[in-house]
């Protein structure tokens, strides 16, 4: 854990971000940037301990932030589909300029996604599998540019960074697993790859908080770039048939190629640079549960 340190938190208000910042403001001073168009969201920062700081990173002003953070967990992102030339300004420029505005931090995490390799079949991702967007192209394609933006200037100014690309989190603020489990209990129908099954690596909270602050401490130049998931691997089937039985429902597959390819990362490297996770998936899945809908539980039982 951190001591001690000036830390910035982008898209603090997110499911990822937030869980590591609340974490990092019982040692630090630790500011929160989002958006904050609702009261909610800054009382909830400011009652974690966390400063809150109103900023749309897609502005590019960054005046509102002191250029002195020691480290920096860049999570923000413009995920939306509907402009894509403003989503690569978004994240791969803007991202571009924060990270050149935070250059004398000892550590910056850059957060991009899993998505931007292209499937490999059956075998998990590697860190120097080549890219491919075949859906949600705009995202992914976002993604890629970058990492590469973000890796020239980090080489050019001597940043320390890490790029970890996420795969699957879940636990109380949510994540896929949960969006799956209310489809399960609305009786829709769950679509996968028709590659099956569909391996995954989901990491609960618990854990992506540690290895996020892990990934702040161990950036480099050249940066370090690594899958960031958990150590288990678990199909999306067999996991919400787990579910099922915690909930008493029975999940509904739709097979189809439209839907994504599996993000299923090889971890050896995180493992030698971040670590391994501690929570078990079923663990982490009945904890998921626990927290947020506690009497699917209660009335499964029952």
């Amino acid at each position: 854990m951190l001591d001690a340190e000036k830390v910035l938190i982008t898209g603090a208000t997110g499911k990822i971000a937030f869980p590591i910042a609340r974490a990092l403001a019982q040692r630090n001073e630790v500011w929160g940037a989002a958006r904050l168009r609702n009261a909610e969201d800054r009382e909830r920062l400011a009652g974690a301990g966390i400063r809150p700081v109103a900023l749309d990173i897609s502005s590019g002003d960054f005046s509102s932030l002191p250029d002195d953070f020691t480290y920096v967990f860049h999570a923000a992102v413009d995920p939306g589909a509907d402009d894509w030339i403003r989503r690569v300004d978004t994240n791969a420029q803007k991202s571009g300029d924060l990270l050149y505005h935070s250059r004398a931090a000892k550590g910056f995490v850059f957060c991009s996604t899993g998505s931007i390799y292209a499937y490999q079949g059956r075998r998990p991702l590697r860190e120097d599998d080549p890219p491919g967007v075949p859906l949600r192209a705009n995202y992914s394609f976002s993604k890629i540019a970058a990492e590469q933006t973000c890796t020239w200037i980090a080489n050019q100014f001597g940043i320390p960074l890490t790029i970890i690309r996420i795969c699957s989190t879940y636990g109380p603020e949510g994540g896929a697993p949960a969006d799956r489990l209310q489809m399960m209990l609305a009786n829709k129908p769950i679509r996968l790859h028709p590659d099956a099954p569909n391996n995954y690596n989901p990491i609960y909270e618990d854990d992506y908080v540690d290895l996020g602050i892990r990934a702040m401490e161990v950036a480099d130049t050249p940066p370090v770039v690594v899958n960031w998931a958990g150590s288990e691997t678990v199909s999306v089937e067999d996991y919400c048939a787990y579910m099922g039985e915690l909930v008493g429902v029975d999940p509904v597959f739709d097979y189809s190629t439209d839907a994504h390819t599996p993000l299923w990362p090889d971890v050896t490297y995180m493992h030698e640079v971040l670590g391994r996770t501690k929570v078990p998936w079923r663990e982490g899945f009945r904890r998921m549960i626990e927290a947020r809908n506690p009497d699917l539980l209660t009335a499964a039982k029952s």
